[in-house]
Formats: C-alpha cells, structure tokens, sequence
C-alpha cells in the first residue's frame, strides 16, 4: 500500500482521470461461438461456458467456432441480463446468446486485469429483463491511473486471490477426505444394517405456502430453505407461521430428523437436518418427519449424506413433473445400525470435522472467510482515487 502511495504521489498528485467503460472497452457477441449439440462428456476437450455461478455446463467434442482466450489473450465473459461475469483464460463455447466477450479497445492504456477488479465492484439492480452492457455499464466512468499504479494493484490483489484459490483447493481437499472417512465409518457396520422403517416412523408435512410464512409466530421449516439455510443441526427456523394455520398442520419434535422428500431433481431428495429446537416447528409437505428409539438422530442424518444412502434412494424416487420419493419407499432404505454407543462416537467424529470444513467461525472456513475480508478491504482502498482536479 505505502508502494501505491508513492507512485500517486509521484504520477499523479493531482488526482486521477476517469473515463468511460465504453470507451476503454470493447466486446463480441457470441453467435459463432455458440455450442449447437447438448452432447456434452468431461472426456471431451472443450469447455462450455455461462457467465453465471455454474460457469462451465460441459465439455463439447465440436471442434469448430471455438473463442481462442488463453494466457496472453484473456477474456471476461459478461452476461447482459444478469450482469455476471468471468475471466477466462482457456479456449471455449459459448451456451447463451446474451454473453458478450470483453477485450480492451485497441489502444487503450488500460491494464485489462485491473478493469476486471474494478468490474467486480460495481453493483447495478438488474432485476428488469433488460440488456445491461449498452445501457448500465458502458456509460460508467471508473478511474484509469498510470499504467504503473495498474499493474501493482493488479500484483497486489492477485496475490490475494491466488492465496484465496490455495486455501479453497486445500479445503476441497479436506472435503474429499473426510467424505473417505465417513463412508469407512458406515461401511465397518454395513453388516448390523436395518431397513428405515423396522426401526424409524415417517410422516409427511402439510402444505403451506410462502404467503403463509410470517417473521413470528409458530417456527416453521419451508423445504426450500433446508438446501440454503439449514446445516446438519438447527435450533431454530427462519420462517414462521400464524398459530391457527400452525395447529392444522404437522410438527416435528426436538431430536427428530427433517429430510427433503421431493423437488425438482433427484439430487435435491435426501437432504436432512435434526431439529434441535426448544419446541415442535411445523414441517412443509415436501419434507418428512422422522423419529427413533433406536437411531442417534445426528448419526442417522451423518448416514443420508452417504453415497450408499444416495444410492439405495435413487432406486425408490419416482420422477415426472418433480422427482419424490413416499414414505415406504424411504422405509425399504437399509441403514447400518451400530450400538447406540458406537452411534455416538461416529456422530460425535464426524460432527467436528464437518465443522472444520464447513463453520465460518473456525478451520479453513474461517480462514477464507477472514481472508476474503481482507481482500474486499485492500480492494476498495486500492481502486478509490482522488479525482483529477480541474483547472
């Protein structure tokens, strides 16, 4: 930072020039670089791209009208609806025709990273179906330093980000790790299993829709808030409902289990979490209730994030319009059923290494975290100038 100021000081003490995007910027529209065939396999060598958070949506074999970025000739891929955007370094297709591909104008003294940081910053509301590059952002002016100060901000913050991507390449690490070790746990007592429903009763919410949910009342758990909001244990729900629509539906009491039993994909079924709340709280009609004498309620949910779980489950969801499974389909389940001792030990195991890997507070999470603070900080210093002062 002390760096930066010096060269202000020394290039531009007067403050710094801005200039719009537009003029500093210029972009392709996609059409030839559109993928035709849906045919998509990790084995084929070209990657196809979107601008949102998925980024890349397959591999394609077709070998022709691919946009040729790499190393030396970047590119940020902008999405005109939604306003999201990558950098690509990598030769690619294109899914939308709403991407535009991002170059800087010839001649413009601009380092391309540094706009790429400054892109990142700017916030527009883009909840209208409208085209934003022309409009929104051409027309925005940003600052341009020398190309000096460009450069080590660029240095400064992809230092950051290359120790963001290490920590994150690290915690996937750790991810795949303990995903071995808990299918281990299970898989040492595959020989004590039991079907679901010998030892577990399942029962189905009643529906209410989002109109119904209040900001008090009686706590309730919508299905779709269990994918976003809802770790492996909760002691309290984010929705709420009136007390009079509350005592016609279905509850779920403190140590039971909650677990997702329809949506629109079969990978969104299984997805679970004990309640641990200080009282019943109203479940949705796509979620069951689920409770044993038997079963440590914390093991059982550790169990449904298994592979072996999923794949026992696949064989009993039912798919049309949505994908559900029924109750005595989730019943023919086989679980490994240890004593209640062992339950313990192999929940209590697995419950402190998944907050290792998955608590913003502690571990590698709380590292990225606090690291993206830092960044977020040094980034809004480091792209804030003076303006230029007008004789």
């Amino acid at each position: 930072m002390s760096h930066i100021a010096e060269l202000i000081a020394k290039l531009c003490p007067n403050g710094v020039e801005s200039t719009s995007i537009g003029e500093l910027i210029t972009y392709e529209q996609p059409n030839k670089y559109l993928v035709s065939s849906k045919d998509y396999d990790p084995t084929y060598p070209t990657p196809v791209l979107t601008a949102g958070q998925t980024f890349i949506l397959g591999f394609t074999k077709e070998s022709q009208g691919i946009y040729p970025a790499s190393k030396t000739e970047p590119v940020i891929i902008f999405d005109d609806f939604t306003t999201a955007h990558k950098w690509v370094d990598f030769p690619f297709k294109a899914k939308s025709g709403a991407m535009k591909m991002l170059r800087p104008s010839p001649n413009s003294r601009i380092n391309f990273k540094y706009f790429y940081y400054l892109l990142n910053t700017i916030k527009i509301d883009h909840s209208q179906h409208a085209r934003y590059w022309i409009s929104e952002f051409a027309p925005k002016e940003i600052p341009v330093p020398p190309l000096e100060i460009q450069d080590e901000i660029v240095r400064i913050l992809d230092k950051f980000t290359q120790l963001e991507a290490e920590l994150e390449a690290e915690l996937e690490a750790r991810k795949t790790q303990y995903e071995f070790y808990r299918e281990s746990l299970f898989n040492i007592h595959v020989s004590k299993q039991k079907s679901i429903d010998a030892v577990c009763s399942i029962w189905r919410g009643r529906r209410f829709v989002k109109d119904d949910i209040r900001s008090e009342g009686v706590p309730a758990i919508h299905y779709g808030e269990i994918y976003t909001k809802y770790g492996l244990a909760a002691q309290k729900t984010y929705s709420f409902l009136d007390p009079e629509l509350a005592s016609k539906l279905r509850v779920v009491s403190p140590g039971d289990v909650v677990l997702v039993s329809a949506g629109e994909t079969i990978e969104d079924i299984g997805k679970s979490f004990t309640w641990l709340g200080d009282e019943d709280a109203v479940i949705h009609d796509a979620c069951f209730g689920i409770r044993s004498s038997e079963i440590d309620p914390r093991y059982m949910v550790h169990f449904f994030n298994t592979h072996n779980f999923r794949l026992q489950l696949r064989k009993y969801i039912s798919s049309s319009k949505i994908s559900a499974i029924s109750p005595e389909k989730l019943g023919k389940v086989f679980i490994p059923l240890p004593s209640a001792q062992e339950q313990k030990e192999i929940a209590d195991i697995l419950d402190s290494i998944d907050s290792l890997i998955s608590d913003l507070t502690v571990g590698l999470p709380g590292e990225i975290a606090a690291r993206r603070q830092q960044y977020e900080y040094y980034r809004r210093k480091l792209l804030t100038f003076k303006d230029l002062d007008v004789v």
